[in-house]
């Protein structure tokens, strides 16, 4: 028994303990040569030690592999054929790629918005609360629930018993039929599908939104708002007048990582309807496309125009950023 084991652990444990040997030696090795290299190659061995890792690591986890998947995107199903731009032309002509796309347009506009308004009004009222910090304990919670997780949870809400004589389990067909009406299979209507699936998301970012834009308020100097309220300003005028365009930033980029975060939205799709019953978005079609029907450069088509739609939000956040250190 004991043989068996060493057998399958024991060449991985060997590996392991030789490749830490000759890190180890390789870092050994140039912290020697760069102590007795004179000043000015020190300082080149310097930006190689610590800046060549990352460097290397950069280049072959994600800039290579991106430049490879925009020339995959050029080619066709097995990448052997250049075909130029007819996966581009197919992805915003074929109608169910179209509503894929529609889709994707709809988590990115409404995913962010409702976040960030929802975890921005908790915030405010949360923010002279004496119990505020459990009720941000409980808002922020779903953050820690993995996307699959909160998709199963959301599943039960959503759940529907064609037979009227069997309990209801599903929250919401059950306060349906609470109410008199009949319940329904919420995941087979589109485009409200869209939007249950959508709240499922909001769900878990709003408690990102609520704590960010709570650090971002208690930074508004106090001064700034005494001298409003003694101009007589209510509470809306404070709010909407003072503490928000001070935390204007800040709501940027909380708008820009959750639009980021929608766009590659894949778990909650795949585990409650499996990109069925017209709920499909790009990152879901992209994983059907790559790995279940092998077309490589269908997918990294997809994988581009997932691509070049983060880009202007990135650089429209950069530019924020700049012209708020301008101003200041």
């Amino acid at each position: 028994m004991r043989g068996s084991v060493w057998d399958v652990i024991g060449p991985n444990l060997t590996l392991l303990v030789i490749s830490l040997v000759a890190f180890s030696a390789i870092i050994y090795a140039l912290f020697l040569i760069g102590s007795r290299a004179s000043v000015r190659w020190q300082e080149w061995l310097r930006y190689g030690i610590f800046l060549g890792p990352a460097i290397l690591l950069l280049v072959v986890g994600l800039i290579y592999p991106a430049l490879r998947t925009i020339w995959m995107s050029f080619m066709d199903a097995r990448s052997e054929n250049f075909i130029g731009l007819d996966n581009y032309v197919w992805a915003f002509t074929i109608p169910e790629i179209q509503i894929v796309l529609r889709n994707t347009a709809l988590w990115v506009v409404f995913v962010p918005i409702l976040s960030t308004l929802i975890g921005l009004a908790i915030a405010y009222m949360t923010d002279r609360m004496k119990s505020a910090a459990v009720v941000k304990s409980l808002i922020f919670m779903p953050m820690a629930i993995s996307f699959v997780g909160a998709s199963v949870i959301w599943g039960f809400v959503y759940n529907y018993e064609p037979n009227d004589k069997k309990p209801e389990i599903g929250l919401l067909n059950a306060i349906m039929r609470m109410f008199g009406f009949e319940s329904q299979n919420w995941m087979l209507n589109a485009p409200l599908n869209t939007f249950l699936l959508i709240a499922v998301l909001v769900w878990i970012q709003t408690g990102f939104a609520m704590v960010i834009l709570s650090a971002a308020m208690k930074n508004v100097p106090d001064e700034v708002v005494e001298a409003a309220m003694l101009d007589g300003a209510s509470n809306w005028r404070r709010f909407s007048e003072v503490t928000l365009p001070m935390i204007r930033g800040t709501v940027v980029v909380v708008l820009t990582t959750i639009t980021i975060g929608t766009l590659k939205v894949f778990d909650i799709v795949r585990t409650m309807t499996g990109g069925n019953f017209q709920t499909n978005v790009i990152a879901n079609e992209m994983y059907a496309q790559s790995f279940r029907q092998l077309n490589y450069g269908q997918g990294s088509s997809l994988a581009v125009i997932l691509f070049l739609a983060v880009v202007p939000i990135i650089w429209y956040n950069v530019r924020q950023l700049r012209l708020e250190r301008t101003e200041r």
